[in-house]
């Protein structure tokens, strides 16, 4: 590692641009066990060992505690300059939001005490008037270098295919980047398996419908390479997650969200907690569902402007409300104070259905108002991303509001477009997937308008995407009952009782 200390400080200045530190949200503090890193330095012995725990740190995610022992190395050993480089890599949040401008500068200052350089200092200087998918993208284009440069330095290719994952478009259905970075990390995987980064990083390269089956082992692995650490714990619950495995991700979010708790993390915990809910609702625990409900609402005031901890916290009331079809409650939902407007929504298109199916379409148009709104305030924020999801709900509070209406046909092929323009793109890892998927819906609607064998082939599709969902399955016995089906409600049934 040490022939690319130069060119590694040079990349990765980029690092403390692309993605955001979110006020801590995405901090995870110091495990006891986190893994083996190998990160070869010029730096002095004495300062080895810490420099390669802030490695782990940062493979893991522990961001405040990963920069904390970097500056730690950089006071101890002033001749260490790759020190600097690991705390603007703790400022690069790769898979969260775009930085703010005290990031920046903060990533600037300290990449100019690790290496004087022109291009850094071009880069910096303009770092605030440059969109973060562009920074994003090109700091990947700078790893591949480093990768291409150094076929044999593991950290170079682990980073490299972390910068994969983190601009792979979510409209690229054929997962080419995740691939890719797969391709990378699983040979590396076999020589390394007790580290945190290689496992890490292929749970999130598999995080779809399509690839999940191959991280299931990656997923089994890293809650024990690393197992004091919260985000560790929870990771696995992504593949589980995708593998409608329910008590593995349960399991996985329990250990976490206590983990986080006694560690002080917040935005860990209710990520857990969120994902833990929606796990207990497919397994028919209503009950527990409603108990992390109690506790969250027993919880202090929580900062929901911090996109991870505004999300989780609005989120996990309405899945309960929504996914139990409890109109009241939904109806009766409020987003915290300072929530962003694409977080907002959620609480407003469940405002919207909830008006729709108690027959009030006159007052399903004024939380689609508020949607509009919703989506206006999300585009002039540049958020592209979130804008498409804020549209989805909108297509589906007007199906539901025309659905009301009477007006079933155009119900339908709004719930249809919704449904289509859903499963285009893929979920982000902040969620555990939609609140109900649009293409669960729209079998909703076409059974209680007596179409049963389109209303099966939606649930069909659905399930594909998020396997062993139990609405979705209920809404397929339904729909086979309908026609008859036996064999296929047996099915049906059995995979329910999984």
């Amino acid at each position: 590692m040490t022939r690319i200390i130069a060119a590694a400080t040079l990349v990765l200045a980029w690092c403390a641009a692309v993605y955001a530190s979110e006020d801590g949200q995405h901090s995870h503090p110091a495990p006891e066990k986190l893994g083996k890193v190998d990160f070869g330095t010029t730096c002095s012995a004495a300062v080895t060992s810490q420099f390669e725990r802030g490695v782990a740190l940062l493979h893991s995610f522990a961001y405040a505690d990963a920069e904390r022992a970097f500056r730690d190395v950089a006071a101890r050993d002033a001749n260490c300059p790759i020190a600097r480089w690991g705390v603007a890599m703790s400022l690069y949040h790769q898979l969260w939001e775009p930085p703010s401008g005290a990031d920046l500068e903060e990533g600037a200052r300290q990449l100019e005490l690790a290496l004087a350089s022109r291009a850094l200092r071009t880069y910096y200087a303009e770092g605030a008037t440059k969109a973060a998918g562009e920074r994003a993208e090109r700091y990947a284009a700078a790893m591949a270098q480093v990768a291409a440069a150094n076929p044999h330095d593991a950290e170079a290719q682990i980073f490299y295919a972390l910068a994969l994952i983190a601009t792979a478009p979510p409209a690229d259905k054929t997962h080419a980047k995740q691939k890719q970075a797969i391709a990378i990390l699983e040979p590396i995987y076999r020589q390394q398996p007790q580290h945190p980064g290689v496992a890490h990083y292929l749970i999130h390269a598999c995080d779809s419908a399509e690839l999940a089956a191959r991280g299931l082992a990656a997923a089994r692995a890293y809650s024990k390479i690393a197992p004091s650490a919260p985000h560790a714990l929870h990771m696995p619950s992504h593949i589980f997650t995708r593998l409608g495995l329910w008590d593995d991700s349960i399991a996985s979010n329990l250990s976490a969200r206590a983990a986080a708790r006694a560690q002080g993390d917040t935005g860990e915990e209710l990520h857990a907690m969120d994902y833990l809910v929606y796990a207990y609702l497919q397994r028919g625990r209503s009950a527990d569902a409603q108990r992390v409900l109690d506790e969250l609402r027993a919880m202090p005031p929580l900062a929901a402007a911090q996109f991870k901890i505004g999300y989780a916290a609005n989120a996990l009331p309405t899945r309960i409300a929504v996914e139990q079809r409890d109109w009241v409650r939904a109806a009766a939902l409020q987003p915290l104070a300072e929530t962003p407007a694409h977080v907002a929504a959620v609480v407003h298109w469940a405002h919207a259905l909830a008006a729709a199916h108690t027959g009030n379409p006159s007052a399903a148009e004024t939380h689609i108002t508020q949607l509009e709104v919703d989506l206006r305030d999300t585009r002039a924020a540049g958020n592209k991303y979130w804008a498409g999801q804020v549209e989805i709900l909108l297509d589906e509070a007007r199906a539901w509001c025309l659905a009301a209406a009477g007006a079933t046909d155009a119900a339908l092929a709004r719930l249809r477009a919704a449904a289509d323009a859903e499963d285009a793109v893929e979920k982000l890892p902040v969620t555990p997937g939609p609140i109900v998927p649009a293409r669960e819906q729209l079998g909703e609607l076409l059974l209680a308008h007596h179409q049963p064998e389109a209303a099966l082939r939606e649930f069909r599709v659905a399930l594909q995407l998020a396997p062993r969902r139990r609405a979705g399955l209920l809404g397929a016995i339904a729909a086979a009952e309908a026609l008859g089906d036996a064999d296929r409600v047996s099915q049906l049934r059995a995979e329910l009782a999984k």
